[in-house]
Order: C-alpha cells, then sequence, then structure tokens
C-alpha cells in the first residue's frame, strides 16, 4: 500500500516553490541556493533564498525547523539523527551562513511515552543523550528524542518552541507505527 501520487503531488503544488529531500536517516546536510529537479539524499536542507521553501517530511520523527533572518533549515530528527547530531550539523552550517539569533520549532512527533525500543538500543541512545531516557505506559523501555533533541538545542544557547502532540496517539498526524510506511506530514519554512 502506498500514498496516492495524485494526491501527494497536489499536495505539494499548493505549498509553491518548495524544495523536498530523500531522507535516509543519516546526517548530510544540503545548502539549497534554487530549487532542483532532483530531492537532494540528506537530511537536513538550509536556504537563504526567500524565494523558495524548504520541507522536512516525517510520520513519527521530529519535523525540526531553524529559523533566523539570515538562513532556515528544515530538519528530519529520528533516532538515528539525534545519534548523529543532525541538528547541530545543520546549526552550524547555518552558523556557517551568517545566522545569528537561531530559535527552533519542534513539530509533532512520537512521544517517550510511545516510543518502545529494546533495552539495549535505549542504553546506546541515552549513553549520548541521557534526556532521551524514557518509559512507556506499560512500564517497557522507550525514548524521548524530542527530550534529547530540546537539551541538545539548549546546549547550543538557541530559543525553542515544540509540540506536546504525539503523532502515534493523535488521529490527525500520520504515524509509521500506526499506519505503517503510508503517509507523512511536512514541515515547510522560508526565509
Amino acid at each position: 500500500m502506498g500514498d496516492d501520487s495524485v494526491s501527494v503531488f497536489a499536495n505539494r503544488k499548493s505549498l509553491g516553490p518548495t524544495q523536498f529531500m530523500n531522507q535516509s536517516h543519516g546526517d548530510e546536510v544540503v545548502h539549497i541556493t534554487n530549487l532542483v529537479e532532483v530531492d537532494p539524499n540528506c537530511d537536513a536542507l538550509i536556504t537563504t533564498n526567500p524565494k523558495i521553501s524548504i520541507a522536512v517530511m516525517v510520520a513519527d520523527c521530529i519535523p525540526l525547523l531553524l529559523i533566523s533572518k539570515e538562513a532556515v533549515a528544515a530538519v528530519h530528527v529520528g533516532r538515528a539523527g539525534v545519534l548523529n547530531r543532525i541538528a547541530v550539523k545543520a546549526l552550524m552550517a547555518m552558523r556557517n551562513l551568517g545566522a545569528i539569533d537561531v530559535h527552533a520549532i519542534l513539530g509533532p512527533s512520537i512521544c517517550g511515552k510511545c516510543y518502545e525500543v529494546p533495552f539495549a538500543l535505549q542504553q546506546t541512545v541515552i549513553a549520548e543523550h541521557p534526556k532521551a531516557h524514557a518509559t512507556t505506559h506499560k512500564g517497557t523501555p522507550a525514548l524521548d528524542l524530542p527530550g534529547a533533541l530540546v537539551a541538545e538545542l539548549v546546549g547550543q544557547g538557541i530559543t525553542y518552541e515544540a509540540s506536546t502532540i504525539c503523532t502515534l496517539e493523535s488521529q490527525l498526524h500520520f504515524s509509521h507505527r500506526r499506519n505503517s510506511p503510508t503517509g507523512r506530514f511536512a514541515g515547510v519554512v522560508s526565509v
């Protein structure tokens, strides 16, 4: 089962000139100056061009938007993104482009009470990101990725606002764990 390609195209077109990315749970950051025909393989897009928007697609991962007067970034932050510090890499790339006061917006994502993981995986993540420690509603090991990301951003001196919506619990949001691979929502930003 997949998404209806006609609906996906219409939804994307309604956003105006917007660059999307092929997200890979990696640590690649790409600076976009103009729209490109083939979506770049990366987990963070940055632009300084006010004539285009950039987008991140998610269905449990965190859609992170980094905003400044000089540049913006759309960042895909899942478990791998937290481990490889994709948010900090995007922030550093923005600062290299002249961004000074950066503000972060964390969109809806799966919460620590719902993101159950094996104990060994939990321990691997919390060894690097203690604020990721969580326990599910039923008492099993879990990860609080928004908590880990907020701690990382605050450590970089970034102001933030974070959604408290859990994508698994909300019927208004797509969730990979609830709906398998179909459906995504977007975080979109422009300078």
